[in-house]
């Protein structure tokens, strides 16, 4: 039985300097207009990780099983803010599409 792909969409973006003397990077993970979880980490890898762990949390609950371990996320391929990259979870996989794009479609 293949269960059917969740498509999330993201958005990943460096914060404007403020009263912090760190880059920081402000991620966001969306399933249709729902925010599901956002957050911001001082490296744009750890943005990206804990945008993973999201995904692989939200792709687990949606498809009915638990999560061993919800960081132990793959890219297939190479993810690359603003293009779309699908994540291997384990049991289940997820696309994670760009916001901005879906946005501009509109």
């Amino acid at each position: 039985m293949t269960l059917p792909e969740p498509e999330l969409h993201y958005v990943l973006d460096v914060l404007p300097p403020g009263r912090f003397p760190f880059r920081r990077w402000r991620w966001e993970l969306w399933h249709g207009p729902r925010l599901l979880a956002t957050g911001w980490r001082t490296t744009e890898q750890h943005a990206e990780r804990a945008l993973r762990t999201a995904a692989s949390r939200f792709a687990h609950r949606v498809a009915g099983v638990y999560p061993l371990r919800p960081e132990a996320t793959a890219v297939l391929g190479a993810f690359r803010a603003g293009a779309p990259v699908r994540v291997d979870c384990g049991v289940v996989t997820c696309l994670l599409l760009p916001r901005r794009a879906q946005a501009d479609a509109a």
